[in-house]
């Protein structure tokens, strides 16, 4: 289904399921589909600007396009060659990445100080919520102190970015689930050079970016839940 970023949809969900179980606010879960970089981006800065204090949190799962995306204090050089694919300079953190079709992009938009979370425990929230997801699937995984994101063996999986205005964040990580991966050589990867990326699908992993999907949010949902 696509869903334009921002706007009310059938495809969203509240969590936790049973409302009995809520606490000070709800998660809500929106699937936009496959929608532009540039159109999502904004539509998480609106809704950002226009929260308070009573807005639930929400996740945003979606797939987008081939673009490259550049960090706040991202180095251009960091862009190889032009394969023409576009290039856009965004406002999270991080270097350089790639985002294309059978890519799982989930987008994280939370009040930091209702849920007590400083940006540096979110990002290691992140980071576990991808290694148990893969864990349950037998994939043994891990951080690394000084590179954000997640790792199998020598090669990254996921990758991940925050922004944070007014006490809230936005943006959020990217999984590589079943993907052409040749864009990635025509960057240094978050800033690496020579880092190299692999996906599920190479890993044995037989699922489709939906599922995939759908299972990493349960466990950011879950991990998010003592934390409001």
């Amino acid at each position: 289904m696509n869903e334009t970023p921002g706007a009310p949809g059938a495809d969203r969900a509240a969590w936790p399921p049973d409302p009995a179980d809520a606490a000070a606010c709800l998660l809500r879960i929106r699937n936009l589909g496959r929608c532009e970089y540039r159109q999502t981006w904004q539509a998480m800065v609106d809704f950002t600007l226009a929260r308070t204090a009573e807005t639930d949190d929400e996740i945003w799962c979606c797939e987008h396009p081939p673009v490259f995306t550049l960090g706040q204090a991202g180095r251009p050089e960091h862009l190889l060659a032009d394969i023409g694919i576009p290039l856009v300079r965004t406002d999270r953190g991080g270097q350089i990445t790639y985002h294309g079709p059978g890519q799982v992009v989930i987008y994280l938009l939370l009040d930091l100080n209702r849920r007590r979370l400083k940006v540096r425990e979110v990002v290691t929230l992140i980071e576990q919520s991808v290694i148990e997801f893969l864990a349950g699937h037998g994939i043994a995984a891990q951080r690394r102190t000084a590179a954000p994101g997640v790792y199998v063996g020598s090669a990254k999986i996921a990758a991940l970015g925050l922004r944070v205005r007014r006490a809230c964040c936005y943006h959020g990580l990217s999984l590589n689930v079943d993907m052409d991966l040749a864009p990635f050589a025509a960057i240094n990867p978050c800033g690496y050079p020579g880092l190299q990326v692999t996906q599920t699908s190479d890993l044995g992993l037989a699922l489709t970016p939906r599922q995939a999907s759908a299972a990493l949010v349960e466990q950011l949902a879950r991990q998010l839940e003592g934390r409001s």
